[in-house]
Order: C-alpha cells, then sequence, then structure tokens
C-alpha cells in the first residue's frame, strides 16, 4: 500500500516502515495461516503431521508477496493468492486442510491487530520516553518563576517547570491508555464467514483461543465476519490523542519562541538556515511539523468512525480506506514522537528572558497578590477588586510601575506600608503549590513508566 509522503522516505522511522510493507503483511497472514494449522491439528480437527507441514510450510519465508501478486493477477482476490501460495509449498495431503474454517477477514482482521500490536511496541516506549524527559525538565525548572498566560494575556505567576509537568503528566497518562486498550483491540479473530466458527462448530473457539495464544493477542469474544470496528476507532482515537498531546506542546514551544516572548526556542545548529530570504530567522520549524501532521492524523479519527456501521455482518466500504488509516496514523504518531524527543531534549531555555518578561507589565503581574493583601486587611473584596484594578490602568495609563503607583494611593498606603507592598512583588514567593506538584508528577510518572526504563 502506497502512501507516497511516507513511501518516500520523509516521514517515518524503519522500523515502523517495516510492520506495514507489503511483505510484512504477507508474513502476518501466513502466521496466522500456521497458528490455526497447528491449533486444529492440538485437538484432533486434523491431524498433527498436516498441521505441522502447513506450520512449516507458512514459516518458511519462502513466500513471496511478488509470487502472491502474480497469482491475484489471475483470481482478482488477494487471499485466495496468498493461500495458493500457501498450497505450492504443501503435499497433496495437506493442501485441503490449508485456509480451514478460515474467511479472508480472518486474515485480514487478525493481520491487522498484529500490526497494531508491534506498532504500539514501538510507540509506548516513546511515549514513556517522552514523559521522563518531560518530567525531568520539570523538576530542572521547578524555582523559575514565569509568566502564566490566560487568553494571551499576562494573569499570574507560575513555576516554568510547570509547563513541563503538565505535559510529563500526560504523556504518562498515555501509557496508561495503551496498556488500557491492548485487550480490546488486539483481537484474534478466526470465526469463518459470518462469526459462527461454522465449519469448524463448537471447537472454533477453541482453535481460536490457541492461535490468539500463539499471535499473542486476545481472542474475539463475538464478531460479525469482521472484528467490530469500534476496536480499530479506539486505535486510531487514542494515536489521535497522543497527536494532540505533542501538538500541545509544539504550540507552546512556537508562541514561546516568537520574537517577543523568547523563553524558549528550537536548537538551531550551525549551518542552518531559518530563512532564505531573512538570515536572521530562526524559526520553529521542527515544532510547526509536529502541529501540521496532528492535524492529518486526527482526520483519521472521523474515517474510523465512518467505518463502524457496516451492513449486516459486513461490507467492504471499510476495506479500502483501512490500508490508509491504520499505517497512516502508526507512521505519523511515531514520527513526531521522534521529532518532539529530540525537539524537548535540545530545547533552549532563556532564563533570563522568563524574568525579564514578569515584569513587562511594570509589575502588574502581582496584582492577585495586592488584592489579596487586602483581603487580609479586612477590606471586602469587591472593593479591594476595584481598587487595585482602578490604580492598575491608571499606571498604565502613565506609564508608572505598578508598585510605586500603589504606595502613592491612600486606598493601599492607608493600608499596607511600604515593607509589605515590597515584599509583595518578590516572584519566588508566589510559586504557590507548584514545587509540591511538580515533585507529585515526577514521582508519578516514574511509577508509570518503571518497565520502559
Amino acid at each position: 500500500m502506497a502512501i507516497l509522503p511516507i513511501d518516500n522516505g520523509r516521514y517515518g522511522t524503519k522500523e515502523m516502515m517495516d510492520i506495514f510493507s507489503e511483505q510484512k503483511k504477507v508474513d502476518y497472514q501466513l502466521e496466522i495461516e500456521g497458528a490455526a494449522a497447528i491449533s486444529q491439528s492440538e485437538i484432533g480437527m486434523i491431524s498433527k503431521s498436516i498441521g505441522k507441514e502447513i506450520h512449516r510450510a507458512a514459516m518458511s519465508g519462502k513466500i513471496t508477496a511478488k509470487r502472491i501478486k502474480q497469482l491475484e493477477a489471475k483470481s482478482d482476490h488477494d487471499t485466495a493468492a496468498l493461500v495458493e501460495s500457501l498450497s505450492e509449498k504443501c503435499s497433496k495431503n495437506a493442501r485441503p486442510w490449508i485456509h480451514y474454517g478460515l474467511t479472508s477477514n480472518d486474515l485480514v482482521d487478525t493481520s491487522n491487530s498484529m500490526q497494531m500490536r508491534d506498532a504500539l511496541q514501538i510507540i509506548e516506549p516513546k511515549v514513556a520516553k517522552m514523559a521522563s524527559i518531560l518530567a525531568k525538565k520539570a523538576v530542572k525548572h521547578a524555582k523559575i518563576p514565569a509568566v502564566g498566560r490566560t487568553h494571551g494575556q499576562h494573569a499570574s505567576i507560575i513555576s516554568f517547570g510547570l509547563k513541563f509537568a503538565n505535559w510529563a503528566a500526560e504523556m504518562a497518562k498515555h501509557v496508561e491508555r495503551i496498556e488500557e486498550i491492548k485487550k480490546r483491540i488486539l483481537i484474534c479473530k478466526t470465526l469463518g464467514v459470518v462469526g459462527t466458527g461454522s465449519l469448524m462448530g463448537a471447537k472454533s473457539l477453541e482453535v481460536q483461543r490457541r492461535a490468539a495464544k500463539r499471535l499473542k493477542l486476545f481472542p474475539a469474544e463475538v464478531t460479525t465476519q469482521v472484528v467490530p470496528r469500534e476496536r480499530y476507532a479506539e486505535y486510531v482515537f487514542e494515536l489521535a490523542l497522543i497527536g494532540a498531546t505533542l501538538e500541545k506542546i509544539a504550540i507552546e514551544i512556537r508562541n514561546l519562541q516568537r520574537t517577543e516572548i523568547g523563553e524558549v526556542a528550537e536548537q538551531f545548529k550551525k549551518g542552518q538556515m531559518g530563512s532564505s530570504a531573512v538570515p536572521v530567522k530562526r524559526n520553529p520549524i521542527k515544532s510547526e511539523r509536529v502541529s501540521s501532521l496532528s492535524k492529518l492524523v486526527r482526520s483519521q479519527v472521523a474515517v474510523a468512525f465512518e467505518n463502524i456501521p457496516l451492513w449486516h455482518e459486513r461490507d467492504l466500504s471499510n476495506s479500502a480506506n483501512e490500508r490508509f488509516v491504520i499505517p497512516t496514523v502508526s507512521i505519523l504518531v511515531d514520527e513526531m514522537l521522534e521529532t518532539m524527543t529530540r525537539i524537548v531534549s535540545n530545547l533552549m531555555v532563556n532564563e533570563k528572558r522568563i524574568v525579564d518578561n514578569l515584569y513587562i507589565t511594570k509589575g502588574q503581574i502581582f496584582a492577585e497578590f495586592v488584592l489579596e493583601a487586602l483581603i487580609k486587611k479586612g477590606i471586602p473584596r469587591f472593593v479591594a477588586y476595584r481598587d487595585v484594578q482602578r490604580v492598575a490602568f491608571e499606571a498604565n495609563d502613565k506609564g508608572m510601575f505598578y508598585k510605586d503607583a500603589i504606595k502613592k494611593d491612600k486606598a493601599f498606603s492607608s493600608k499596607l506600608t511600604d515593607k509589605e507592598i515590597d515584599a509583595i512583588f518578590s516572584p519566588e514567593k508566589h510559586l504557590g503549590a507548584s514545587p509540591a506538584i511538580i515533585s507529585n508528577v515526577e514521582k508519578s510518572v516514574k511509577k508509570t513508566i518503571q518497565k520502559f526504563i
């Protein structure tokens, strides 16, 4: 299945690309054929010698996607061509029992599960690594007071490390989510044409249980001809959710790298060019790439949900697009994780600029704490609120420092001494519970990702 922007090498790690190669898909489906035959032979449905022969041929590595394509050109059916290719490697006695009791979608859906299984084995450790890197950054920057912004405006003071802690916690939650969804999405289905196990009868469930164990999957509880597409939608949704978290980080980095803010910057290598026309530019292109790819990943969620309602026991309206959707989200999220890991690991943090930005409003970011001081002196909240706002607006119009304006206003000077006012304007005193929050996040992340460390 060709997806041009991915296949040309621009996006996608080799290990992830290999999972979705044509030959690997063939290998997965042959492994299913082998697992089914061995399982059938173990319970006496077919002879042990035939089961072993089919399994040995299926796992021989001698059946190629090229040969299957040659046969498919005649039959116009990919699964039939695969079965015929396997038959060519088996004796006459074994051939009647190849694909016994199975249907095409037993191979298609179970191989999809195997692809998702192996994709998650690549993605999950990278999510865990991302959580670990972010948690360490949170601890490193825990004591740096920074501007907290809401609606794009200065709101109050936060620990700069709190940004990283927030992201770290969400990446750890993604590890939890991946663990939780495995039992629902990694499904082995060998129940035949309409999900009844018709040819294998009552023994079909035992065959499926044994095959699932061999394939490191979970046996289907109930299906039609296909595994319920809610399972695939959950996989796609979870990867899109990871992508959205990565984009959230990317957007914050892009904003903080604005010339006017300048608190962080992506690493800029020697010889790198930010613009073909403007030599001085350092553009956050990697974060922008993450944002761009996240949009594409998210768009696949709608397609996956559209595939849930199929006609009766199945139709083909899901089939063609799933050959794009599952590889696309897997490959792109893996790419995004690789990119964001490099961005955060090498992120340049300008501590001086972070502190300088606290004072852009000439101290008005301390307004919340001025209000608190008046309330503690017994001033009713809304009386105090109006005075804090009034003096702030007046100071802004006059270009005065907020602290100086407060000291000159009787509403404040009659209640607060100069020493008390000076104490309010110390940013280090206003980190609140940030250190404790960051410490708790670090411990929680370590616990969640411990098996990947």
